[in-house]
């Protein structure tokens, strides 16, 4: 699939990140290398001492975290940090490592716009201890996605995947490393994809240039998205 001519006006990304961070970096070295574009607003966290915040703080971003423990139940908070990242005006909001179920009904008025990347080839291993599954069902490769949130964990459809091979002798500590940075990759290529206005989710799934893909792109050697 080749790249069309980068979009003129960028696109706007506010970022939401629970842990360290190494996708929101990614995100940020792409744009400042002028691969991708994109304006990444805000830095959003559910965690005041996510490494996250201090790398966009250093980075010249706004970085803010909102504790959940301040608000009554899970709806509340949720739609009090989409209440925030809205003050971004954003197109695309990119869950990167954010650790939390979102409500439902805060997802439903963000529909299409929101993203996240997941450990796994989904729809295989939604949640948790994606790369110790992986090795418990004996599978022979594992990998990463790229989807479209919606209400069910990691349920949304898939845009594009990378795979890679498990090798004897793997642990769930190799894998992981080993899938992190193809993960990076994974999310400024699709990202990508938003910047340069191709990918959306229509009323019959994922539309890439128009037309409803019926299977994920697949990431390349060469970091390039390519339909199966």
């Amino acid at each position: 699939m080749q790249p069309t001519p980068l979009a003129t006006c960028p696109c706007s990304v506010v970022v939401f990140a629970s842990g360290r961070g190494s996708n929101f970096a990614a995100l940020l070295k792409a744009q400042q290398r002028g691969k991708l574009p994109i304006r990444i607003r805000a830095l959003l966290s559910d965690k005041p001492t996510a490494p996250a915040l201090l790398l966009a703080e250093n980075a010249g971003v706004a970085a803010a975290a909102l504790s959940p423990r301040d608000y009554p139940d899970r709806a509340s908070f949720d739609r009090a940090l989409f209440a925030r990242a809205a003050e971004f005006s954003p197109d695309l909001i990119v869950l990167a490592g954010f650790m939390r179920v979102i409500d439902a009904a805060v997802i439903d008025r963000w529909r299409g716009k929101i993203i996240n990347i997941h450990p796994s080839l989904l729809p295989k291993y939604p949640g948790l201890r994606t790369h110790q599954r992986v090795l418990e069902a004996g599978d022979t490769q594992h990998g990463a996605s790229v989807h479209f949130v919606t209400a069910e964990l990691d349920g949304g459809p898939p845009i594009a995947q990378v795979r890679l091979p498990v090798l004897p002798g793997d642990t769930a500590t190799t894998l992981a490393a080993r899938l992190l940075p193809l993960e990076h990759r994974l999310l400024v290529a699709a990202v990508g994809l938003f910047a340069q206005r191709r990918v959306e989710l229509g009323a019959h799934g994922v539309e890439i240039d128009g037309r409803v893909m019926t299977t994920p792109l697949c990431m390349t050697d060469d970091g390039m998205l390519a339909a199966n």
